[in-house]
């Protein structure tokens, strides 16, 4: 961190404007909803299933809820009981900021913890960073949409976004 080459913000200025645009109006439907911690638990959970969908479960919200409130969903209760762990995970970073814990590695470890405290990924270091390369896409790292950095240089890479984070003014941002 800083990016390089450096984000050409020009070019990003239509979807950032689309981007306050719309948390302008979600700021406003929270204003005029009666419990607006309502639209956060909502949230949460649905963000929730989709993250985990990506790693392959098949809950639903609606297996969720069923879930939370002791009934049985219909899907394997393995899948629901990890989209669970997503939320758990959610809920434990939201709480540590409301308490004025600094976004750091430290929360991102915890939430990682909880996260994979069960199920799938149970047995891959919970908590700890990745010490495997891995990959987004494609079969293996040549074919791959994404790469991200290898394990060897997590350790500088993750210092270096903690600093970024904690920068006064950052730079490339208006």
């Amino acid at each position: 961190m800083p990016p390089q080459p450096a984000v050409n913000l020009e070019l990003l200025q239509e979807l950032l404007s689309k981007a306050n645009q719309a948390l302008g109006k979600l700021d406003a439907v929270a204003d005029i909803l009666p419990e607006s911690n309502l639209l956060l638990y909502y949230y949460v959970r649905k963000e929730a299933v989709l993250s985990s969908q990506i790693e392959g479960t098949q809950s639903s919200l609606a297996d969720l809820l069923l879930y939370e409130s002791d009934e049985v969903p219909s899907v394997p209760v393995d899948d629901v009981g990890e989209v669970s762990s997503y939320v758990e995970a959610l809920e434990h970073g939201l709480r540590r900021a409301k308490e004025g814990f600094p976004v750091s590695l430290r929360p991102i470890r915890e939430m990682h913890g909880i996260l994979l405290s069960k199920g799938r990924g149970s047995n891959k270091q919970p908590g700890e960073f990745r010490i495997s390369q891995n990959w987004i896409g494609g079969s293996r790292p040549s074919n791959a949409v994404y790469v991200p950095p290898p394990p060897d240089y997590l350790p500088d890479c993750l210092s270096e976004f903690e600093k970024y984070l904690h920068l006064e003014k950052r730079p490339y941002t208006s």
